[in-house]
């Protein structure tokens, strides 16, 4: 039977996070995913989520360094966070914190929030942390979080390796709306925002993240059997996938309500049940009749071009070249 702080493993701890954290030991965890509010004035249940921007940053602070503090040596420390203090909290975790930044990945997403007086936002900063720029775990061979490649979907080459390639760092849900961008060079991660009318969505929490999301995170940053740690479980997301990919887990959450429904989600899944969602965007564009392929797309274009050109060798053979 588990004793002292792994008493706490399996479950949702409606507790302040700081609270929480200062009663496990020093690097007891091996993976922490935290997920904080953005301080961007969002309606949560009872959390003030408009504070004054040192006060946030001052909290930000103290939770961040519990983090650290209960990582184990060679843990992995993930954050999702908005625009607003990406950068600062970037700065305070590596010059302060003295943490390594692996990455700096861009979630991208469909479905963004819609805004009247700027563009419509549509990704997140997810920053991928680690204790010992040497020592860390990252599973590049696990076949769940490669993607295909573009010798394999483009170009049909043989030479591409059949396990895929490991996914470029900005991540974007719809590749398919975007054929000529987000190369392999670029830093772009793509999956889509859990909308309202998903599948997915538990529909008692604004903020969900998708489960595929952190189910790669996850299956990269820890193995079988160890700790995943979420200080703010909100709609119980990291939990639910760390249990379904056979880790050990914990969370904290200090809304009465979201914990309790957190725990009803988590305990309502089994170790070995698929994550919610299409593992790979790439491959899961529904077909409909007025849909069009990328190979069709670019087999368009190619006419319309060659459309165009046509028409323009017809003018000028009957009026000349046009000067204007």
């Amino acid at each position: 039977m588990a004793s002292g702080w792994e008493s706490k493993l399996g479950r949702v701890h409606q507790q302040d996070c700081l609270t929480g954290m200062k009663e496990l030991p020093d690097g007891c965890i091996d993976l922490v995913f935290a997920d904080p509010p953005f301080n961007i004035g969002y309606r949560y249940d009872i959390y003030d989520d408009q504070r004054d921007a040192d006060e946030y940053l001052d909290w930000c602070r103290q939770w961040t360094q519990e983090v650290i503090r209960v990582l184990k040596p060679d843990g992995t420390f993930w954050l999702a966070i908005g625009d607003e203090f990406a950068a600062e909290l970037k700065v305070m975790i590596t010059h302060e914190h003295r943490l390594c930044c692996r990455s700096w990945v861009i979630w991208y997403y469909t479905f963004g929030v819609n805004c009247k007086y700027n563009f419509s936002r549509s990704h997140t900063h997810l920053f991928y942390f680690v204790k010992d720029r040497e020592k860390f775990t990252f599973n590049a061979d696990d076949p769940h979080i490669r993607v295909p490649s573009a010798r394999q979907l483009v170009y049909g080459d043989k030479r591409a390796n059949p396990k895929g390639r490991l996914p470029d760092n900005t991540w974007i849900l719809r590749p398919q709306d975007a054929a000529e961008c987000f190369q392999p060079h670029e830093d772009t991660w793509y999956y889509p925002r859990v909308n309202g009318t998903f599948r997915e969505r538990a529909g008692w929490h604004g903020c969900q993240m998708p489960e595929q999301v952190l189910g790669r995170i996850i299956w990269a940053c820890s193995n079988p059997g160890e700790v995943v740690l979420d200080p703010f479980v909100g709609s119980g997301t990291t939990l639910a996938v760390a249990k379904k990919l056979g880790r050990r887990f914990l969370g904290f959450e200090l809304s009465e309500r979201y914990a309790a429904a957190a725990q009803e989600r988590i305990d309502g899944v089994n170790e070995g049940d698929p994550l919610a969602g299409p593992e790979n965007p790439l491959l899961s564009a529904p077909s409909t009749d007025k849909g069009i392929r990328l190979e069709d797309r670019q087999k368009r274009l190619g006419q319309a071009e060659k459309s165009g050109r046509s028409r323009k060798r017809a003018k000028t053979d009957s009026s000349g070249p046009r000067l204007f």
